[in-house]
C-alpha cells in the first residue's frame, strides 16, 4: 500500500529519531505542494500575463516593460474536444481567441463577434458588429476582447460576459487602411495596419485601464522595413521570446521584422533564407514562434533567439481539413485556426468552420 508523506515522515522517526522527523516533515511539505500545483499548458487562448521590466538592449531601447503570453493549465479532456467546430453558415472568420474552453471568433462581412464552447462545438452571436469587418482578437486577464478593425480604420474593446463595447479607438482617417492583427502587453495593445507603414499604440493605465482617445499613439515604421503600396503589408503580430520588441509579418514578402516599440525601428529578422510567404496570424510559445501562411494551408513553426533576431524553420503543420486558415489561437497542445476560405466565393450559405491541430 503506498504510504503518504505523513506515514513516511513517522517511520523514519522511530528508526532515526528527531533529525528523520524534521527532514519528513520537509519532505512532506515538498511533496504535498508539488501535488497541489497542477503543470501549467501554454496557450495564448487563456492570457495569464506574466510581467517584467525588461533592461537596455543591442537595438539602445529605453527600459520596457512587456508582457509575455502563457497559459493556464487546459483541462486533461482536451483531447476528446471536437477537432473541428462549425461556425455559422456566410459567417467568414478571420480572428480568433480562446478563454478558458471558449474560442471568440470575428466576422469578416459585419464584425459580430461569435462565441463557442470548445468542448460542444456550440455557440451563439454575444456582441453585434458595427458594420465592418472584426479581424485579429486577443482576450486579456479581464475577459476583454481587443478586435482590429479592418477597413474602419478602428480597434474596439469588448466585454465577453455581456457583449458590451467599453471602448473604441480610431486610429486613422487616411485611406486606404486596413487595422488587420492586435497584440497585448502589460502597457499597451497595438495594432498592425497592412495598408498603412505604421502601428498603433493603445496605452493601458494601471490595472489595464483603458485611455481616451487622445492617449492612443500612432508609430511610424522605419528601418529595413519597405511599404508596399499596392499588397498588404504588416499582418500578423507578436512579442519576441524576452518581451522587449515586437515582430510583425509582411505578407507581401514573407519577411518577419523585429520592431523597436520606442521607435519603430525594424530589423529583418534572419531566417537563414526561409521566408513566410502568405505569413498571416503569428503566435508565440517560449522561443517558438507559428506563422500562419494562410494561402499555402499551413503552420510554419520557427525556432527563434530569445532577442527574436534570428530563427531557424523547424518543421510547418498541415492539415487536410484547412481551408485558407488565417489566426490562430493555443487551448493546451492543440492550436485551434479559423478558415476564410478566401477562395470560395461567399454567399450566405457558405459553410465556415474552425480547425485544431496539435502543435
Amino acid at each position: 500500500m503506498p504510504r503518504s508523506p505523513h506515514q513516511v515522515a513517522r517511520a523514519l522517526t522511530a528508526l532515526l529519531g528527531l533529525p528523520a522527523l524534521l527532514l519528513g516533515s520537509l519532505t512532506a511539505s515538498a511533496l504535498t505542494t508539488a501535488t497541489a500545483t497542477p503543470a501549467a499548458a501554454t496557450t495564448s487562448g487563456t492570457m495569464t500575463v506574466s510581467y517584467a521590466t525588461k533592461h537596455h538592449d543591442a537595438m539602445n531601447c529605453d527600459p520596457i516593460r512587456f508582457g509575455t503570453e502563457t497559459a493556464a493549465a487546459a483541462p486533461a479532456t482536451a483531447k476528446s474536444f471536437p477537432a473541428r467546430i462549425e461556425l455559422p453558415a456566410g459567417f467568414q472568420p478571420e480572428g480568433i481567441a480562446i478563454k478558458n474552453t471558449t474560442g471568440y471568433f470575428g466576422s469578416r462581412v459585419d464584425g459580430d463577434i461569435y462565441a463557442a464552447d470548445l468542448r460542444t462545438g456550440t455557440g451563439r452571436v454575444i456582441s453585434q458588429g458595427p458594420g465592418t469587418a472584426s479581424l485579429g482578437m486577443k482576450i486579456d486577464s479581464h475577459g476583454r476582447l481587443f478586435v482590429a478593425g479592418a477597413t474602419g480604420g478602428d480597434g474596439r474593446v469588448i466585454d465577453t460576459r455581456t457583449g458590451k463595447v467599453l471602448a473604441s479607438y480610431k486610429f486613422t482617417t487616411a485611406t486606404p487602411t486596413f487595422v488587420n492583427d492586435v497584440i497585448l502587453s502589460k502597457d499597451a495593445a497595438w495594432f498592425t495596419d497592412s495598408r498603412q507603414p505604421v502601428l498603433y499604440k493603445v496605452p493601458l493605465g494601471r490595472n489595464g485601464k483603458l485611455p481616451k482617445q487622445e492617449a492612443v499613439k500612432t508609430v511610424a515604421l522605419s528601418g529595413d522595413y519597405v511599404h508596399d503600396p499596392v499588397n498588404n503589408n504588416a499582418n500578423g503580430i507578436s512579442l519576441t521570446p524576452d518581451g522587449r520588441a515586437l515582430i510583425i509579418v509582411q505578407s507581401s514578402t514573407g519577411f518577419l521584422f523585429r520592431v523597436d516599440p520606442r521607435t519603430g525601428v525594424t530589423r529583418r529578422i534572419d531566417l537563414g533564407g526561409a521566408v513566410m510567404t502568405a505569413g498571416d496570424g503569428l503566435l508565440l510559445s517560449k522561443d517558438t514562434l507559428y506563422v500562419v501562411q494562410n494561402r499555402l494551408n499551413k503552420v510554419a513553426v520557427l525556432d527563434l533567439t530569445r532577442s527574436g533576431r534570428s530563427g531557424r524553420l523547424v518543421r510547418e503543420i498541415t492539415s487536410t481539413d484547412f481551408d485558407v486558415p488565417t489566426t490562430a489561437a493555443f487551448f493546451g497542445n492543440r492550436i485551434y485556426l479559423p478558415n476564410a476560405r478566401f477562395s470560395t466565393p461567399p454567399t450566405p450559405t457558405t459553410p465556415y468552420w474552425v480547425t485544431a491541430v496539435t502543435r
